[in-house]
């Protein structure tokens, strides 16, 4: 398992951390949102995602990836 720290903007509630640990379940990925340091730590399989797939999850909830 790799782990990854993404910066994300525009997170502010549970709504938010719902919506993105709701996200990157679905495609297999483990994430945990800290909305004080606008971060999505993630753990991954490498040989099924990719750091791109996971940003694009992300953006695609409506957050931006810095």
């Amino acid at each position: 398992m790799k782990n990854i720290s993404i910066q994300v903007e525009g997170m502010s509630c549970q709504h938010c951390v719902n919506s993105i640990e709701g996200a990157l379940k679905e495609m297999g990925a483990k994430g945990k949102v800290d909305l004080k340091n606008n971060s999505v730590d993630v753990s991954f399989d490498e040989n099924q995602i990719t750091i791109e797939l996971i940003k694009e999850a992300i953006e695609d909830q409506g957050y931006d990836v810095v």
